[in-house]
């Protein structure tokens, strides 16, 4: 697991730097939809899985929850960590293993941080994961990929520019995965390292039954951001709330 690509990548100075003009402004304003359906209680407690930089995170605690994230990213928490304070913490942790079992009110995987890993039973792992952090009815947020609008949708090759570097990038798929090859090209010149990203096309169905199996029931669906319902073939997120039935 350890030399697994997202470990390496999500590591990398340039992972940042190729990801870095994500919208602060959507994830705020998504967070204020999401919160306004599921009405948190004062100071619940809640758990942003693969938080990253926090920028979720840092939302929820803005809004008087008790937020910990959690990144299998040292990076990522160290600059995530600049932010923490009395409601805000972040621990650097694999979501494959137990953390804080039957804690949070909520937790919340957002931005497609799931369907990394090599075999089925890896991701079973990190469902068991969340749905042990979660206290008795306890509810858990994904927010994942709609597989086939993305496979309707796939730019097979396109170059992003952040000033003096190029990324070079080319999509493909299978039957049961997507991947996005990374090549870096600075100052005119293609750096030996290339990054080759690997998402799961796990669809509804899956869910159902990875969640049901670690006695979670889904509960609500939505499309979009503007959590707007979820339609298979032209959606384009999958956003499942789940709560612990057990």
């Amino acid at each position: 697991m350890d030399n697994a690509w997202y470990k390496e990548w999500f590591n990398s100075s340039y992972y940042h730097l190729l990801y870095k003009n994500r919208s602060e402004k959507e994830a705020d304003d998504f967070i204020t939809r999401l919160l306004a359906y599921l009405k948190p209680f004062e100071g619940a407690k809640m758990l942003d899985v693969a938080c990253g930089k926090g920028r979720h995170s840092r939302v929820l605690a803005e809004e008087g929850f008790r937020v910990t994230g959690i990144d299998l990213s040292e990076n990522s928490i160290e600059e995530a960590s600049k932010f923490a304070g009395p409601r805000l913490h972040f621990y650097v942790h694999d979501m494959r293993l137990p953390f804080w079992i039957n804690y949070f009110d909520y937790v919340f995987n957002f931005f497609t941080s799931f369907g990394y890993f090599n075999t089925r039973r890896e991701h079973d792992a990190a469902i068991r994961s969340m749905a042990q952090a979660l206290n008795d009815k306890g509810v858990l947020v994904m927010d994942y990929l709609n597989v086939r609008q993305a496979e309707k949708k796939l730019v097979a090759a396109e170059i992003e520019e952040r000033g003096e570097t190029l990324f070079h990038i080319k999509r493909w798929q299978n039957d049961t995965h997507f991947f996005k090859q990374i090549s870096i090209e600075e100052k005119g010149r293609m750096l030996p390292q290339v990054h080759t990203e690997k998402v799961a096309k796990f669809t509804l169905a899956d869910f159902t039954g990875m969640l049901s199996f670690r006695g979670m029931q889904i509960k609500q669906v939505f499309g979009n951001y503007q959590l707007e319902p979820y339609h298979p073939e032209d959606s384009p997120r999958l956003i499942l709330l789940a709560q612990k039935d057990r």
